[in-house]
């Protein structure tokens, strides 16, 4: 009898739905070298999931190598293709029945489920530092002969899976700097107490907030793009330009003081909907790298602007399309101009090229 080489790991063995799966640590380096099933090759009749998208695993493996004290990777989801044989440390039912060694032939064929890009992205980290090849995922393995069932879990384990909106990504993150100026400012800012949704990244119309932390997150970081001073001074920045815009958009603290509602301002004006705050933040950068001295006095203009939707001479193609609020790249853009113009601030070269593509298709050229 020919020996059989096979890996051994030692798992917890669980039922669902009337089947066995087991749980277990995988280190790190053994990722790469068991997961090798090139699924690229298959069409996608055959695959058990989507195409990797390649785009994504460079900063995954920063991630990681970045963070080597407090990386968190969720586990691996993987259908084994092969006769496994699981020992029980004991035989009596109870823990010592569920905990055990599994034995996994090396011939086996593994199809990740859920994990693929992490896979890879562990993959490339261990190319910068191998020795991250002694750290462990959770891995979960199914047994899935001829991997006839390995499409289905794929759609299962996906069904359900709801993208965290952005606000609540901000409000949790603390990591990203502009995550943690943004909230500070939310927090601190006389402009934006008590009316900052901080967990949903839409306003409903009956919600009392006036904006979303998502909304003030983008704004700001436009605000502090390039500019050179730390995490605290670039809070003090930020809390002093909204605090200076907000004296020309009196409707903000009207919804403060309870005597406008959000849902009025926001049905009949622009300036409390992330694009005017978007474009306000990109306004302001370009006030602090280019007048740091008198942007205060420059600014003072704004209390010449008509955000009144009505005003659709203004508003209508730049930032409302058929009447309705329009979030594109562009759109940010133009309102970025309109402002800067009404300011006797000097356009970009992007910035010109887009607001005269604005004005030709206005004219109808």
């Amino acid at each position: 009898m020919e020996p059989v080489f096979e890996y051994v790991f030692p798992a917890i063995r669980g039922i669902q739905a009337g089947r066995e799966y087991y749980t277990s640590m995988c280190p790190l380096r053994l990722i790469p070298k068991i997961f090798l099933f090139d699924e690229e090759e298959l069409v996608p009749e055959l695959r058990a999931q989507r195409t990797l998208n390649k785009a994504r695993v460079p900063e995954m493996a920063r991630y990681i190598l970045n963070n080597k004290e407090n990386y968190v990777f969720s586990a691996i989801t993987a259908s084994i293709d092969a006769d496994v044989k699981f020992e029980p440390i004991g035989d009596t039912p109870g823990v010592a029945h569920r905990v055990g060694t599994l034995h996994i032939p090396m011939d086996a064929r593994f199809i990740i489920n859920d994990g693929q890009h992490r896979r890879a992205a562990i993959e490339a980290a261990l190319l910068e530092d191998p020795d991250l090849g002694d750290e462990t995922i959770a891995v979960v393995f199914f047994l899935d002969v001829g991997l006839k069932k390995c499409q289905q879990m794929f759609a299962d384990l996906n069904r359900y899976a709801i993208r965290p909106s952005k606000s609540i990504g901000v409000l949790y993150d603390y990591r990203d700097e502009h995550a943690i100026i943004s909230k500070n400012v939310a927090l601190e800012s006389p402009v934006f107490k008590d009316v900052i949704e901080m967990e949903r990244s839409t306003l409903s119309q009956r919600s009392r907030k006036l904006f979303t932390l998502s909304a003030i997150y983008f704004a700001t970081k436009e605000l502090l793009d390039g500019i050179p001073v730390d995490d605290k001074e670039k809070t003090n920045i930020a809390l002093e330009y909204w605090a200076e815009v907000a004296k020309y958009i009196p409707d903000w603290e009207l919804v403060r003081n309870r005597k406008m509602t959000s849902s009025e301002v926001r049905r009949d004006f622009i300036h409390s909907h992330g694009i005017a705050l978007q474009a306000l933040g990109k306004t302001g950068n370009f006030l602090l790298k280019n007048n740091p001295s008198d942007w205060k006095k420059k600014i003072t203009a704004l209390k010449n602007v008509n955000w009144s939707r009505s005003n659709s001479k203004a508003w209508e193609g730049r930032a409302m399309i058929g009447g309705r609020i329009s979030k594109a790249a562009n759109n940010i853009i133009l309102v970025t101009n309109y402002l800067k113009i009404q300011l006797g601030l000097q356009l970009s070269p992007k910035e010109i090229q887009v607001e005269e593509a604005y004005l030709r298709e206005k004219k109808g050229v």
